[in-house]
């Protein structure tokens, strides 16, 4: 594996989430640090998640919750569940997908996967707008919402 895919790899969490195209990650606000990260500025939710403080993963020094002899646990069918209802994507596809395949060819899937067409951005998961050129959206939208800071 090659010093750039090792850096991007630490976007990979352990229940196989692309931190890279986290809504938490790509924010300009208190940016995330992705799950492999450190803990400052991380989302509550990746704080709270019972996946990256699973007792398992952490005793037998698991990359990925695929080397675990409890895979898939009910934490992670509970979490592949919800993101495939909200957001159309399967944390245990792409477990397996790394699997079989590796780190390596997943980066590039999730790299092609989730680049804008218009401006090569990358596109969040959570919403499905590209952080680069829909940012005026995202402003208006969170200006609707009551979510500005100003």
């Amino acid at each position: 594996m090659n010093d750039d895919c090792s850096e991007k790899m630490r976007l990979i969490a352990p229940c196989g989430m692309n931190c890279g195209i986290c809504i938490a990650y790509l924010r300009e606000k208190n940016k995330c640090p992705g799950c492999r990260g450190g803990n400052e500025n991380k989302s509550k939710s990746c704080m709270n998640c019972v996946i990256i403080n699973c007792e398992e993963l952490n005793k037998n020094n698991s990359k990925f919750c695929f080397e675990c002899t409890k895979n898939p646990c009910k934490r992670l069918k509970n979490l592949d569940k919800r993101y495939r209802t909200k957001y159309h994507m399967s944390m245990l596809d792409n477990l397996n997908y790394i699997k079989e395949k590796g780190i390596e060819e997943f980066l590039e899937k999730e790299k092609q996967k989730w680049k804008c067409p218009t401006c090569d951005g990358v596109i969040c998961c959570h919403n499905g707008l590209c952080f680069h050129c829909n940012i005026n959206l995202l402003k208006k939208r969170k200006k609707i919402l009551g979510w500005e800071d100003d």
